[in-house]
């Protein structure tokens, strides 16, 4: 029987999410508690990597913590932002994000429409003479740099931030009663190994997002009984509702 699930992404923010509609549909408890966090590196760190900022006249957003890391390290390297300074963001709302610290032109901030890299490169390519910096975290493909590189665009990709654990305090070790488990990234899966050493799966069901996420969840040993997405359910909640039909 299932009555606990641990969603391991934050709580949504809309009251609209479909989460909810699942949790009162089949009775279970939602639990949202990432098991991995964003820390940005030092200065100290970024030196290392030997990229100047002042050098780049745009930069390239794929995320939030994109933003939030590129103008933390800029602040503690002391860098002045230059008003003329262009950004690329693969969603208008990723744009957006950049007025939490900068007031900006329209003219000056370029945007995709699906999240993908891939769409924002023609903007890209009619600014052909920018020098582009591209903010990224640890873990990461050669992808950008080889799409890029195919396009003949002057660029330099640097990271700025890493996924590390979220650990769990002792008294949520104590606490820990799911029936079912729900994973998005292979470091969400490697976080449960390091706070939990001694896991036993037993009856727990766990659920995986993507095919690297559920590599590493056998890979370690453990039983896959929910994988999303698929052509039938694109999403993990349309996934997780038809597995509850199933087994509830």
């Amino acid at each position: 029987m299932i009555k606990k699930i641990l969603v391991s992404q934050p709580k949504p923010t809309s009251e609209k999410s479909p989460y909810f509609d699942i949790a009162r549909d089949f009775g279970v408890e939602l639990v949202f508690r990432p098991f991995i966090k964003v820390e940005g590196l030092t200065a100290k760190e970024f030196r290392q990597q030997k990229v100047s900022i002042p050098n780049y006249t745009a930069i390239v957003f794929t995320s939030r913590h994109a933003i939030d890391n590129f103008f933390k390290l800029a602040k503690e390297l002391r860098v002045t932002i230059p008003e003329d300074l262009k950004y690329f963001c693969v969603t208008e709302t990723i744009a957006l994000y950049i007025q939490k610290y900068v007031q900006y032109r329209k003219r000056k901030v370029f945007f995709g429409s699906t999240g993908k890299i891939i769409d924002l490169v023609p903007q890209m390519v009619k600014h052909k003479a920018e020098k582009y910096l591209v903010p990224m975290s640890d873990v990461h493909s050669n992808s950008v740099k080889e799409l890029l590189d195919s396009k003949k665009l002057n660029h330099t990709e640097c990271v700025m931030y890493r996924t590390v654990s979220d650990d769990f305090t002792a008294e949520e070790v104590a606490q820990f009663d799911y029936d079912m488990m729900l994973f998005f990234s292979p470091a969400g899966v490697h976080s449960l190994t390091k706070n939990f050493p001694d896991f036993v799966q037993g009856d727990i069901k766990i659920g995986a997002f993507g095919p690297a996420t559920a590599k590493e969840v056998t890979d370690n040993g453990l039983r896959l009984d929910l994988k999303a997405p698929t052509p039938e359910f694109p999403s993990m909640t349309g996934a997780l509702r038809n597995f509850l039909s199933n087994n509830i």
